[in-house]
């Protein structure tokens, strides 16, 4: 069985982070303790998990992760390595993780843990028998800091095999303040408030919104959003377990809603042929430059944009500042996603290391430097950075077991984790022609049959 989850209780959180006076990104030096010079002693003093030495043992690391993320992440394993004495090595991973694991193992050099983004990638591990169990101690720290959905979405039959240490809220619309201020624009609430702005906006002479286009990724995630809010809970269970074909009525309506901007290539930064060509890192920074007259005047995606807008000149609750995704039917959507911790080797340092991303110290080090949240309920929401990311991460906390996944990190990796292929490519193939639902919609069923079947 696939796990499911939304945060429905968290969508009231949410609608209050439009309204927040949000403070800035900095901080990065007020009063922190940086975990890479002596005074880690300090807190090592404050410890909240017992690890074993590791003296001179390797624990290689693999992820996806690039950039800022990399950096903040490499943070987390110099801390492990100064405690436990351990030489961590990161190892960069391509998508489908899947698929770089495969030729690692193929090859005898499978790392030690592996940084898995998909539920559907950990079933794949488990099921290949490349996973191996949390052990004890992790299980411990699982059992202690999260609520019992993020231990059910690393488990497979029953066994625990993810940690999941880094999570996201991918219902969020970001904006530079000064082109919606120049356009006279408001934060929308719905989606028909939202095209509205749109529309304002670009009256103005800004184009007003950036696509990533160029990362199928972001357009399930565009669909997902559409597709929770007027949909509806429960058929979107149904649809990330394949229960209901992607011909059903609620589809077309989703895709429907999503043509009345993919259909207005005038509304797209670059229209849709310039969409397809920017990756999701330019789609944000193309929309906190230019100052006033940027790209694009808003980007939709997690609260993890934040770490990109760092890259930029631009001030989170100044030039900066983001609103809830716009409700399409009763309520906003608020969709999650995550990256869990997977053993692929039975070594100590492996266990050691699940069990230091299972602990609120190394959740610390990581929401310290933003662009991150935890779905750790341990962890002091005073270690978040600014406003904007105390408010995203207590609302997934509050949120407890009420809650769903993105629903294409649910599925096979093949339909919904594939670059040029599944998911991802059709929905390409439909930003480029947003009028041909019905034949989106067959393409997605004849997908989605043969990966669930493999």
């Amino acid at each position: 069985m696939r796990t499911t989850f939304s945060i429905r209780r968290a969508a009231l959180v949410f609608a209050a982070v439009g309204a927040l006076a949000l403070t800035g990104c900095g901080g990065d030096g007020d009063g922190k303790k940086k975990t890479g010079d002596d005074s880690g002693k300090g807190t090592e003093s404050a410890s909240t998990v017992k690890l074993p030495k590791l003296d001179g043992e390797n624990v290689s690391v693999a992820a996806v992760w690039t950039g800022p993320e990399q950096a903040n992440f490499t943070k987390v394993l110099d801390e492990f390595e100064k405690r436990t004495g351990a030489n961590v090595t990161f190892v960069p991973a391509q998508d489908p993780i899947i698929n770089f694991l495969g030729t690692k193992i193929a090859g005898k050099q499978p790392p030690d843990v592996a940084m898995i983004p998909q539920v559907g990638a950990i079933q794949q591990a488990a099921a290949k028998k490349w996973a191996k169990p949390v052990g004890p101690e992790a299980k411990a720290q699982l059992d202690k800091n999260y609520a019992k959905v993020w231990q059910d979405l690393g488990a497979v039959d029953g066994t625990q095999y993810g940690v999941y240490f880094k999570a996201a809220n991918k219902s969020l619309i970001w904006y530079n303040a000064a082109a919606f201020d120049n356009a006279g624009a408001s934060e929308p609430k719905t989606w028909k408030d939202f095209l509205t702005t749109a529309e304002t906006v670009s009256a103005s002479g800004v184009t007003p919104v950036s696509v990533g286009g160029a990362d199928g990724w972001t357009l399930t995630d565009w669909f997902e959003n559409v597709y929770l809010s007027q949909a509806g809970p429960e058929k979107y269970d149904q649809l990330a377990k394949h229960e209901i074909p992607w011909t059903d009525p609620s589809v077309k309506d989703a895709l429907t809603t999503l043509a009345e901007l993919f259909g207005k290539p005038e509304l797209i930064a670059g229209g849709a042929d310039g969409a397809l060509q920017t990756e999701f890192p330019a789609s944000v920074t193309q929309t906190f430059t230019g100052g006033d007259q940027p790209k694009g005047a808003m980007v939709f995606e997690g609260d993890f944009v934040a770490v990109n807008i760092a890259q930029t000149e631009a001030k989170i609750g100044t030039d900066a500042k983001v609103f809830p995704f716009p409700a399409v039917g009763a309520d906003s959507p608020v969709v999650t996603g995550g990256d869990a911790a997977v053993a692929l080797k039975d070594s100590k340092g492996a266990q050691a290391l699940l069990t230091w991303l299972a602990s609120a110290d190394a959740a610390k080090i990581w929401a310290e430097a933003g662009g991150f949240i935890s779905p750790n309920k341990s962890l002091d929401l005073k270690a978040y950075p600014n406003d904007v990311q105390r408010t995203m991460a207590q609302a997934l906390i509050d949120a407890g077991d009420d809650v769903r996944f993105d629903m294409s990190d649910q599925a096979p990796q093949s339909f919904g984790g594939t670059p040029g292929a599944g998911e991802w490519k059709i929905l390409q193939d439909f930003l480029k022609n947003p009028k041909d639902i019905a034949g989106t919609q067959k393409k997605l069923e004849s997908a989605a049959a043969k990966a669930y079947k493999s």
